[in-house]
């Protein structure tokens, strides 16, 4: 079984620094995708920023220019940082991974994470 821990969130002030963790373990053969979504109050969920293996990373128009994804493959762990955030930015964010069971499987298995709240608020 593979299960996520994410870290990092809180009350963080306008202009403030936050960076948040998701950290997968369990039995996987590989990662495909680990990336983060947020979902404000009375709203959809969103993309914020992901990361596929051998790719760029891809970023939302609101994540553009103020939060980077980066992903630490030997640590399994994903990292989104943002050092100027915006009370828009409040919701729970969620990681959310695409692994593979076993070598030479085609379809990945999505995972989710329970979420970790940020509050940006004076």
């Amino acid at each position: 079984q593979v299960q996520l821990v994410e870290s990092g969130g809180g009350w963080v002030q306008p202009g403030g620094s936050l960076r948040l963790s998701c950290a997968a373990s369990g039995s996987f053969s590989s990662i495909k995708t680990m990336g983060w979504y947020r979902q404000a109050p009375g709203k959809q969920r969103e993309l914020v920023a992901r990361i596929t293996d051998g790719y760029e990373p891809e970023y939302s128009d609101s994540a553009k220019g103020r939060f980077t994804i980066s992903w630490d493959n030997a640590a399994d762990t994903v990292y989104l940082q943002n050092n100027s955030l915006k009370p828009e930015d409040t919701a729970v964010y969620y990681c959310n991974i695409q692994y593979f069971r076993a070598v030479g499987e085609y379809y990945g298995v999505d995972l989710w994470g329970k979420g970790t709240r940020v509050t940006v608020s004076s």
